[in-house]
């Protein structure tokens, strides 16, 4: 057998089994938590106004524009989403809490299950435009309750 294509396999062979352990994470690495992330409460309130309150946490790190957690629910209506607020955030790093509150239209919203939104998002200048640009999103059940 000729010895040029059994080291060309050699090789090929030596080079799949390196990349295969290079693409395995040793058992000693634990996994990293997320850069950054937005977090919401399980429970948000609903005031007899209709004005909810929702809360939760959020981590992002240093960006050059001002950035917000914003937030929205989603109740009966599948494809219909109400803003709730926006609050600064500060990218430093460190874990967070936020706090937003809002009103939707009247009697959209009542106390029981919901879906919310979170969003990392920020406003980053460029020439005379704002780009928005995510960090980080979050979709949650919560349950609204009366309060």
């Amino acid at each position: 057998m000729p010895v040029r294509p059994l080291l060309r396999t050699a090789s090929c062979a030596a080079l799949l089994l390196l990349g295969a352990a290079a693409a395995v994470p040793s058992a000693a690495a634990a996994p990293s938590a997320p850069a950054e992330y937005v977090t919401v409460d399980p429970e948000g309130r609903i005031a007899a106004d209709g004005t909810v309150t929702l809360t939760g946490t959020y981590r992002c790190t240093a960006g050059t524009g001002r950035v917000y957690v914003s937030s929205s629910v989603n109740q009966s209506t599948p494809n219909v989403s109400y803003g709730i607020g926006g609050s600064v955030a500060v990218c430093d790093g460190a874990e967070h809490r936020w706090q937003n509150s809002g009103r939707a239209p009247k009697d959209a919203l009542k106390a029981g299950p919901a879906k919310v939104e979170a969003t990392l998002l920020e406003l980053r200048g460029s020439g005379i435009l704002i780009i928005p640009v995510p960090h980080a999103a979050g979709h949650h059940d919560v349950t609204l309750v009366d309060g």
